[in-house]
């Protein structure tokens, strides 16, 4: 062989080596079009460089899609998705099917002992973390603080319906576009029926009894129901039935909306550089009735691995770059420790700068005064706080939202919408085999 030959092979061996090193590895990540997720995508040149041989595509989806799509993924096992955004409901159900890979050994560095008890209890199943936290939260009342001392009042940090009904009252100028309070009434389990079960809550209702015999025809859930469609009829937005999680962000942000009681997370955007109220909102405990539960729930928006996945690991290379303490860190470096993905982690909490931030506290006293194990005034068979943890509530939960949403809309009366409720989930739990 001559050296030119030699020479030529070594040249070609070493592109060959040059192109296999920097060969990538694409997974495809599902996410939800919430503002922390956005962010997230318009950080991505730190992953970039951090991890050149991993490239990642984008399915971002509006809320109660992504939840039809991932759900429908994970259950046929078709690997569409190599990490998917899922919550507190789906782990522990879909972890004990053996869906989600765990992320047990996700690097030491990573301090899984530093996450909020609260929220790692909800993701893991069996001693497995089956999900890491993207970000947690509860719900609480934000409000116009301007509003409020316009009408002569001041709202508690830890205030009751009646408090939140009068202040609405006080607030609501519907001449001028200005609605005393905003709420979902957007139809999902995720979306209105999360506010509502959580809100039921401190109406002294439940879902279930401990036989599993549903309680929609009992005086507490139709006192819940009345209030809300009372509330929302008087002093809310027109067109509510079609306001989620966003629709509302936007109203509050455009200064419409007295009051929005909702996630915690909210709080980073509506004081955010998109809203035009941003110096004017205060922040409260979610209400209560004097019965020791607050309308408030327990939350975290997590990114997990299913088993039908084909990039394990690098889709747990991502993980560990979404969620740990130095994206964090990065995020408060871009755009500020408020908008720091909130509710996930003590070393936040305990970080002198994030203190500073106004809801910062308020954000982890309502993490922490959720309780998913006890959520309601009387004994129930179920965990979760806006969610029974049952992989039948998926479907149930948007049913009886979807007549809770008509009612909103002045399709239906709110007692027809609960006699309904009452036959379709009764229905539903008999055929499932939990009513004997």
């Amino acid at each position: 062989m001559t050296l030119t030959m030699r020479a030529l092979l070594g040249a070609t061996a070493v592109c060959a080596l040059a192109s296999g090193a920097m060969a990538q590895t694409t997974i495809t990540v599902a996410t939800v079009n919430n503002g922390d997720m956005v962010r997230m995508q318009g950080l991505m040149d730190d992953f970039n460089t951090k991890h050149p041989d991993i490239k990642v595509e984008w399915v971002t989806l509006e809320e109660n899609v992504l939840r039809q799509n991932v759900t429908t993924d994970i259950a046929t096992g078709g690997g569409q998705y190599d990490v998917m955004t899922i919550g507190t409901y789906e782990v522990p159900i879909w972890g004990k099917q053996g869906w989600l890979v765990s992320l047990n050994d996700l690097p030491a560095e990573y301090d899984v002992d530093d996450l909020l008890p609260a929220i790692r209890g909800g993701l893991t199943v069996d001693g497995n973390l089956m999900a890491a936290p993207f970000y947690g939260e509860s719900s609480m009342v934000m409000y116009r603080k301007d509003l409020m001392e316009a009408a002569g009042m001041t709202m508690p940090d830890a205030p009751t319906w009646a408090d939140i009904e009068k202040a609405a009252a006080a607030m609501t100028n519907k001449d001028a576009e200005q609605y005393g309070v905003c709420l979902r009434g957007k139809a999902g389990w995720g979306e209105n029926m999360a506010f509502l079960t959580a809100m039921s809550n401190s109406f002294g209702a439940r879902w279930f009894d401990e036989n599993w015999v549903p309680q929609f025809d009992q005086p507490e859930w139709k006192a819940t129901l009345d209030f809300y469609l009372n509330l929302m009829t008087n002093y809310g937005p027109p067109g509510a039935s079609n306001n989620g999680f966003n629709e509302n962000l936007t109203l509050f942000n455009q200064g419409k909306c007295g009051m929005w009681i909702d996630a915690t997370v909210a709080a980073s955007f509506v004081t955010g550089k998109d809203s035009t109220v941003a110096d004017k909102v205060g922040f409260a405990l979610a209400p209560d009735n004097g019965l020791g539960k607050r309308g408030n729930w327990l939350w975290a928006w997590s990114l997990a691995i299913p088993t039908s996945s084909k990039n394990q690991e690098a889709a747990k290379t991502f993980i560990d770059w979404a969620t740990n303490k130095d994206y964090l860190a990065l995020v408060a470096s871009k755009e500020g420790w408020a908008n720091v993905p909130p509710g996930t982690r003590t070393s936040l909490y305990s970080n002198e700068e994030y203190a500073k931030v106004p809801f910062a506290k308020m954000t982890l006293d309502s993490i922490n005064s959720a309780d998913p194990t006890a959520p309601t005034v009387k004994p129930v068979p179920y965990v979760g706080v806006q969610f029974v943890a049952i992989p039948e509530f998926q479907g149930l939960g948007t049913s009886v939202g979807e007549l809770f949403s008509a009612a909103l809309a002045g399709q239906s009366t709110g007692d027809e919408a609960l006699a309904a409720a009452q036959t379709l989930v009764t229905d539903e739990m008999t055929s499932a085999g939990y009513i004997k």
